[in-house]
């Protein structure tokens, strides 16, 4: 799979309720509410609403999201990006002009150890 190839695609005017698990790479640009978790990439684009919580590898924002955020990798904020949560993640990149209300914990994130932990 090249770099930037995208595995699926929820598109505008879409509205979509529950969990989902990925490899790879997704983009959003329409309406997601629930849980988000995946040691890949997610895309959220300049239209898109997403509510709810998110664990993934990598996040890319340029939409919308509300809710807790933990990457294992990086959060890229783009300058339309508007997140109202908390971010924990090693690294961050922040456009100016992104929003962010809610608290920023930087350091080593284990999405597998805390998926195996929230089971007990």
């Amino acid at each position: 799979m090249a770099r930037d190839e995208i595995n699926a695609f929820l598109g505008t005017g879409t509205n979509y309720n529950g969990k989902l698990h990925f490899q790879g790479a997704v983009r959003i640009d329409g309406n997601f509410n629930g849980e988000i978790q995946s040691d890949g990439t997610l895309v959220v684009g300049q239209e898109a609403m997403v509510d709810g919580q998110v664990r993934v590898g990598q996040l890319v924002l340029s939409g919308n999201i509300r809710g807790d955020v933990e990457a294992a990798d990086k959060v890229v904020l783009h300058k339309t990006a508007n997140l109202q949560g908390n971010i924990k993640t090693p690294s961050l990149v922040v456009e100016e002009g992104a929003i962010l209300e809610g608290t920023l914990t930087m350091g080593k994130v284990d999405l597998v150890a805390q998926s195996d932990s929230e089971l007990d």
